[in-house]
């Protein structure tokens, strides 16, 4: 039985209102023209314009500091959580707490972590965002390797531990290379959550060592400029890309379950 095709105007429509502005920002992005509202012909000199900003390419490289340390953190962490999680510490409360950053409205994270800066006297600095990009990256990162644990063989661990194998040993030569799909699945997650992060970076950075989402705010404050349409459109071609990844990823991790 056919579906009525009226049934899919709101599926449509739905993706008009969420896709259209990006669509319209990337293609304004070519603007031969300063205005970001009127296309005056296409070009791409707002692109060569980003490459000699001092001050993007030092909010470029703050971020993709904060972002690798940051990834480094919570795939270890993460993965290492998930595994205690599922193996040796089940418990529902236990588990709620290991995805609660994740769920957490990123003001509120922010505005704690600041307030426990405070109280430990720590300087903000690139340091400081990386451990709060750490504390929300490790939950996906748990909640990631922990669907892969779901579907791993537990039986594999036993026969290696009853073989004589150490836990040190069963985990990095047997648990590890099962999970290996999901934890880097997480780690391209948590490094795109850190890149585009701009609310929990807002409260914990220093002014002198602002992250690149920062750096767009600032600049936003005073108009669009086609510049920042361009910075935008790269940003998004690098975000649809590692979540284009980790979802492969994802897909092998259950396609191997």
């Amino acid at each position: 039985m056919r579906r009525p095709r009226l049934l899919y105007v709101p599926f449509w429509v739905t993706y008009v209102f969420l896709y259209a502005p990006i669509v319209v920002l990337v293609a304004m992005s070519f603007n031969a023209g300063k205005s970001p509202y009127v296309f005056a012909g296409f070009s791409l000199k707002w692109y060569g314009e980003l490459a000699g900003d001092a001050t993007l390419r030092e909010g470029l490289v703050n971020t993709l500091v904060v972002a690798a340390g940051s990834t480094v953190l919570s795939t270890v962490l993460g993965t290492l959580l998930a595994v205690g999680l599922a193996r040796h510490a089940r418990s529902r409360v236990l588990d709620a707490l290991g995805v609660l950053p994740a769920v957490l409205p990123d003001l509120v994270l922010g505005i704690g972590l600041l307030v426990f800066y405070a109280a430990v006297k720590m300087t903000l600095g690139l340091h400081s965002v990386l451990l709060a990009h750490a504390v929300f990256g490790m939950a996906f990162v748990t909640a990631v390797v922990r669907t892969r644990l779901t579907h791993a063989d537990a039986s594999l661990e036993e026969a290696s531990r009853d073989l004589g194998a150490t836990p040190l040993t069963t985990f990095f030569r047997v648990t590890l290379p099962q999970l290996a799909p999901g934890v880097a699945a997480g780690a391209l997650l948590a490094f795109t959550l850190s890149v585009d992060e701009f609310v929990i970076a807002f409260f914990t950075a220093a002014p002198t060592t602002p992250t690149l989402p920062i750096v767009i705010y600032s600049m936003v404050r005073f108009g669009v400029t086609p510049e920042i349409n361009a910075l935008a459109t790269l940003l998004l071609a690098v975000s649809f890309t590692v979540v284009i990844v980790a979802q492969r990823m994802t897909r092998l991790t259950e396609s191997l379950s």
